[in-house]
């Protein structure tokens, strides 16, 4: 049996590894394959139309229109 490793062993290496697997996912794009990150199932919003219905509707409802991605009342208390 070996001796248990201490803390400060098994902290360093758990870092080593997150850093080792953080460091995998950088990586530069090239310009021929921007197209790839272009294409509509690469969007953050994944129904986009559904969206903008709902905004209409929203604005409909509301008599007003913009304002989706603040919050607060305007009193500057947020």
């Amino acid at each position: 049996m070996s001796p248990p490793t201490s803390l400060t062993t098994w902290l360093a290496r758990l870092v080593l590894i997150g850093l080792a697997l953080g460091s995998a996912g950088c990586t530069a794009v090239k310009p021929w394959q921007r197209g790839r990150m272009a294409k509509p199932c690469m969007a953050l919003d994944p129904a986009p139309e559904s969206t903008l219905v709902e905004q209409h509707v929203y604005q409909y409802r509301e008599g007003s229109a913009g304002g989706y991605g603040g919050l607060g009342g305007g009193c500057g208390c947020n």
